[in-house]
């Protein structure tokens, strides 16, 4: 192999390795047998939610996870594999590829990367079943809200009851 191919190929288990340290969650799978049309629908939606997919080697997949610290990874590397890679939302690649493989059944969640630990597929699909960030804040912030309103009520009768005397 000539050393211009050796360098391209390093440089790029270098570039994917940057990616597996600063994604806050990557979802390996293995998307034989989807169509055309398919993976097209599949990127847009992850592109909607700020998920970068690609399709990449599974020898350079397995370098760039060594080098990134992530032992573990070699046995999801077999087979055609695309690899979602979020900087973002930890949910939303597990929940986008979970989402699509019940429509899809060609599509086959393999494992993934959660804030830097290795993860199964049975935590990333688990991963894939709670809320987004945006819903999670939500919930919190109607669970801060409630005691103020409540409180607000109990003023408001107070008041109600105190004008009717």
């Amino acid at each position: 192999m000539s050393e211009t191919a050796i360098a391209k190929k390093a440089a790029l288990v270098d570039d994917v390795t940057e990616k597996f340290k600063a994604a806050s969650s990557v979802v390996i799978v293995d998307y034989r047998g989807l169509t055309v049309e398919e993976v097209t629908n599949l990127r847009k939606q992850l592109r909607d939610a700020n998920v970068e997919m690609k399709v990449i080697k599974n020898s350079i997949l397995s370098r760039a996870a060594k080098a990134a610290g992530l032992e573990g990874l070699d046995e999801v590397f077999t087979g055609p594999t695309a690899v979602a890679f979020s900087n973002e939302d930890v949910v939303a690649p597990a929940k986008i590829m979970d989402e699509f493989a019940k429509d899809a059944k060609a599509l086959e969640i393999k494992g993934g990367v959660i804030e830097g630990k290795v993860a199964s597929m049975e935590e990333i699909t688990a991963l894939a079943k709670l809320p987004s960030r945006d819903g999670l804040l939500s919930m919190l912030l109607s669970v801060l809200q409630a005691p103020v309103r409540n409180v607000a009520y109990a003023v408001k009768a107070v008041a109600e009851k105190e004008e009717a005397a």
